[in-house]
């Protein structure tokens, strides 16, 4: 039930980490993913080009018919639904007339991906992004709002809840959470806590499945981070106590009996497939020692 992998896998820089062989963009484009998900290590991808437009159900399939049995995909809700606003490709911004609109959700998102992945489906993720003083200033704008949202989802996905905003991190947002059986995202990102804290805030939920994005290192923004790392085949800024705290996390959540999905991105510490190797052998260490103690 433990669940690692990253955010998409069209890397060259890899080659040597997971691609056994010297893989091209248009290689990766064709083969990639069906060569990432023989790695041992690698049970799990962020399909991330859902969050930009909605892909259909043949998408879905064609994604699933490429992986094992035991390999699960964490997918992104489309932005649309996530943010009340958009930008245009000329930068001017406009009001999204399907935020958090659950007619649209089912119907660009959850029955097509139920549909298309069928059980390699893994969890949904409404990833909100910085939403504004209009809903910062007053976080419940946005819980009442999403509760009713999240409430009138059909059961049977897993669905989970990622923000970027720090205000939002209220015991009703967490309760809100609870009560309608959705999980927590734990996300990296310059404007949240670390994730160990957001682990301990989290904390007042029951339990359940864990789901963690580790995406950005702290104190970076997003394209500097890219241009120190690329091309992401070697670690080079260590984040020791994020790796700490959701490994950590995994341990409590697999030995109570839920599922884990992490996802890391090649911004965490500079190369996401090493870093999952540092969480594995992490991951194994404190295991060892829970099985020696009992």
């Amino acid at each position: 039930m433990l669940h690692l992998g990253t955010s998409s896998w069209s890397f060259p820089g890899w080659n040597g980490l997971v691609y056994d062989g010297d893989y091209r963009d248009a290689q990766l484009s064709r083969d990639g993913l069906a060569a990432y998900s023989k790695h041992p290590l690698m049970r799990t991808v962020s399909i991330d080009r859902t969050f930009y437009a909605p892909i259909g159900e043949a998408d879905y399939a064609r994604y699933a018919s490429q992986v094992p049995d035991d390999f699960r995909f964490l997918i992104k809700a489309p932005m649309a639904i996530t943010s009340p606003y958009l930008r245009s490709d000329s930068g001017e911004f406009s009001d999204s007339p399907v935020f958090l609109d659950v007619d649209y959700a089912i119907r660009e998102l959850v029955s097509p991906c139920s549909a298309g992945l069928g059980l390699k489906a893994g969890p949904l993720v409404f990833q909100c992004p910085p939403l504004g003083r209009a809903f910062t200033n007053d976080p419940d704008i946005f819980i009442n709002r999403l509760y009713r949202f999240l409430k009138a989802l059909p059961h049977g996905p897993l669905y989970a809840v990622e923000v970027r905003d720090r205000e939002l991190l209220t015991d009703r947002f967490f309760k809100c959470l609870n009560v309608t059986g959705v999980r927590f995202c734990v996300a990296s990102q310059a404007r949240m806590p670390a994730p160990g804290k957001q682990i301990e805030l989290a904390h007042s939920m029951d339990a359940g499945p864990f789901v963690a994005r580790w995406s950005l290192h702290s104190g970076f923004k997003y394209e500097t981070a890219k241009a120190k790392y690329f091309p992401f085949n070697q670690l080079v800024d260590e984040d020791p106590d994020s790796r700490e705290s959701l490994v950590q996390e995994s341990v409590r959540t697999l030995s109570a009996g839920f599922p884990v999905y992490v996802v890391v991105n090649n911004k965490a510490e500079g190369s996401a497939p090493l870093s999952i190797g540092k969480f594995a052998q992490r991951f194994v260490e404190i295991s060892s020692n829970l099985q020696k103690r009992a």
